[in-house]
């Protein structure tokens, strides 16, 4: 029997809100190729961990495997101890407790900022008006609240991240996964949007994790963890 993914929890306090994470001796392998081998990674409720490595290494692989957007050859991801993979089929559940940041932002380009932040709300059956209320306070939370009714297009890089970013926060997840946030932006605004998720994590109390070759994360981070070749190098505390 399928066991569904945990609801948001309404408990008091950063460690109960964040979702806990159990990553138990998991491998990837993409026919000839292997991605991840035997990684184990624990995270706490409430938590800030980034994930560094080469380029390659199995950083996104590893992430993927954490959202359920992919399944693991060996091992198990456990999230506040459900198998993500067993619950896979209750999407969504799934949505409103993981939220994800790309690389790339993925906003639709015909669509305004606003309604960009809508998207998530509209497959967890929002009414339209509580959808409106909830993008423009998530924008005016990364300080876009201006540029509300701008599309794509008319944004900056930084920008378009950030409301990448509110449009993760949309349905309340309590585990938040960033996935080289910052990769496509300049140091300045690489910046702002590592002490967005940042300051988000401490204002929700969700459990933070960041891939990331970006230095600047470290100096937010509660611990890092290094992965070369597949493998788990490093598994220590932040600066």
């Amino acid at each position: 029997m399928t066991q569904p993914l945990p609801e948001t929890g309404t408990a008091d306090g950063m460690r109960a809100r964040g979702a806990r994470v159990d990553v138990e001796h998991v491998s990837r392998r993409f026919v000839d190729v292997e991605a991840l081998r035997d990684v184990s990674l624990h995270v706490a409720p409430g938590e800030l961990v980034a994930v560094t490595g080469r380029s390659g290494s199995g950083k996104s692989t590893l992430l993927n495997l954490i959202s359920g957007l992919d399944r693991p050859t060996e091992g198990r991801v456990l999230i506040d101890g459900v198998d993500i993979a067993e619950g896979r089929r209750d999407e969504r559940a799934r949505r409103k407790l993981i939220g994800f940041v790309f690389q790339q932002h993925l906003l639709l380009s015909e669509l305004t900022a606003q309604l960009n932040v809508e998207v998530p709300l509209i497959g967890a059956g929002v009414p339209a008006r509580e959808r409106r209320r909830r993008a423009l306070e998530l924008l005016d939370e990364v300080g876009l609240a201006h540029r509300a009714q701008h599309r794509p297009a008319t944004l900056s890089g930084g920008e378009r991240q950030r409301v990448a970013v509110a449009r993760s926060l949309a349905n309340g997840p309590r585990l938040l996964l960033a996935d080289e946030p910052t990769g496509a932006l300049d140091s300045a605004n690489s910046q702002r949007i590592i002490e967005l998720l940042a300051t988000l994590r401490a204002r929700h109390g969700m459990t933070v994790i960041v891939v990331s070759y970006d230095t600047a994360v470290y100096a937010h981070a509660d611990r890092t963890m290094t992965i070369l070749d597949g493998q788990p190098a490093v598994d220590g505390s932040g600066p």
